[in-house]
């Protein structure tokens, strides 16, 4: 018994360790928001004090730079377009491999997973020359880039979920009279709320994040996203306005933060519900 106390604690500690480590950068980026632009550089780890504070300059100053809100609003339109597109077409297409399983079936499930396995160094030249070529180069077309590259994960995911969930019930609908779209939408959905929302959390991280897909497909004179407005921030000769940046970091992080903050929970729950059954 004691023993097992002494373990808890030292893993208890190792965690603790590993959490600071992690939040520090963030913590870091925040108290350097405050700071005059000639002291982050030269007093990166010191408190903002009367002699170094900016306030609020720096995100005034990040804002306008940058067209913050503009650059916001672009972020926010793709992020939850190429969401809502994964997760419905994702479930659609893992409930029909599940429920037909054929030959034909599993050739697109092994497909998804390759989709996985598949470098993105691959396809990044072909991509930035497809996307101008064929209209991708806007928000709406940004979804069905992203439902590409990331239907892997979600199929793989809802998969499982839904092979845990017994014919009978979809079979008992079938009887009363309810056609395909309703025993999905009002059966078989509600049964993967905890996987869609574990799933919604991932997805949604990663395409708010995300530098590189935004940057090799979209109009950068029409359309930027917050990770690439804040590249503007750079000047001649590799000068970057420090304080405008940190303040456009903060507040590019905080949405994201909240948003994983309210819905952490359903992530192991849905994970946990989609290995079931393999």
């Amino acid at each position: 018994m004691i023993n097992k106390i002494s373990h808890a604690k030292v893993w208890t500690i190792v965690f603790s360790i590993l959490s600071i480590a992690w939040i520090f950068p963030i913590v870091l980026v925040l108290v350097n928001s405050f700071k005059q632009k000639a002291f982050i550089s030269t007093s990166t780890f010191s408190i903002p004090n009367a002699k170094t504070s900016a306030g609020f300059e720096n995100y005034v100053d990040g804002i306008q730079k940058t067209d913050f809100f503009m650059s916001f609003l672009w972020t926010f339109i793709i992020t939850v377009g190429a969401v809502v597109i994964i997760l419905l077409c994702t479930s659609m297409c893992a409930w029909w491999i599940v429920r037909v399983n054929n030959k034909f079936s599993v050739a697109i499930y092994l497909l998804f997973l390759l989709n996985m396995i598949v470098p993105f160094q691959m396809v990044m030249f072909p991509l930035s020359r497809l996307a101008d070529l064929s209209g991708l180069n806007t928000p709406w077309g940004l979804w069905l880039v992203y439902l590409g590259f990331g239907a892997g994960l979600p199929v793989f995911i809802f998969t499982g979920v839904i092979k845990s969930i017994p014919d009978e019930i979809e079979e008992a609908a079938m009887i009363d009279g309810a056609n395909t779209f309703r025993i999905f939408f009002t059966i078989v959905v509600p049964m993967m709320r905890s996987s869609i929302i574990s799933i919604a959390i991932l997805e949604t991280m990663w395409i708010w994040n995300d530098y590189l897909l935004p940057y090799l497909t979209l109009d950068m004179q029409r359309f930027k996203t917050i990770s690439i407005a804040i590249q503007y921030l750079r000047g001649g000769y590799g000068t970057v306005d420090m304080g405008a940046m940190m303040a456009c970091l903060v507040l590019a992080i905080i949405p994201i933060v909240i948003f994983f903050a309210v819905c952490q929970k359903y992530i192991i729950q849905g994970i946990a519900a989609g290995a079931v059954k393999g």
